[in-house]
């Protein structure tokens, strides 16, 4: 059922995936998903910095999307459950390619995209206890950070603080582009190592 209170695109969405589950419509899925392809794209872009993973990771979004299409309700707006599918798989991704443990890398790939979720007007409304977890997650990753030797220190805050390519980490800081990846790795490492203990005093 369409509620009065949502906005003209969420209920042009929620007619559109009812059209899609009830008459397994393919043209109401071909529009859902050209209506937020690009903003999905554009979101795990931005994410995984490679062109490929981010066509592979949207076209995978959507697909899950679609097969659970049956579990989506309308007290959200469509958009932003996508968005979350998304960036879920974005972090599932990561942690396969770079063999990370999941905490870390959950707090260092979420930090770096919250506040691109949280603009959407239909955002997810949280818990207050959810929002403090999520605060005290981001400082122990920011502490930690604070911690490392300089050289390591930096490569980590220009890649997620400034969101730097590779390759412009490399020119800004006058490295070659495998010293960087290797820099990158090392202090990731020690972010992890750091963390643990201060998760444990938690």
């Amino acid at each position: 059922m369409i509620n009065t209170c949502q906005t003209e695109k969420a209920k042009r969405d929620y007619v559109l995936l009812r059209k899609a589950l009830d008459n397994n419509d393919q043209q109401a899925y071909a529009e859902l998903m050209s209506l937020y392809r690009d903003s999905i794209y554009y979101m795990l872009i931005r994410m995984v910095k490679n062109k490929d993973d981010a066509e592979d990771l949207t076209l995978m979004t959507f697909g899950k999307a679609f097969r659970y299409l049956d579990k989506y309700t309308p007290k959200y707006a469509f958009s932003t459950w996508l968005y979350r599918i998304a960036l879920n798989n974005s972090i599932d991704f990561m942690r396969v390619k770079n063999n990370m443990p999941q905490y870390f890398e959950e707090d260092l790939y979420t930090s770096n995209t919250t506040s691109m979720v949280d603009q959407s007007e239909d955002n997810l409304q949280r818990t207050p206890e959810e929002e403090v977890i999520d605060k005290q997650r981001l400082q122990l990753l920011r502490a930690a950070v604070a911690e490392l030797p300089e050289k390591y220190r930096k490569v980590i805050e220009l890649r997620y603080y400034e969101d730097l390519a590779y390759e412009d980490i490399a020119e800004r800081l006058g490295l070659s582009l495998s010293n960087v990846k290797i820099q990158i790795m090392r202090a990731k490492q020690m972010l992890s190592q750091l963390m643990q203990p201060m998760r444990n005093a938690m």
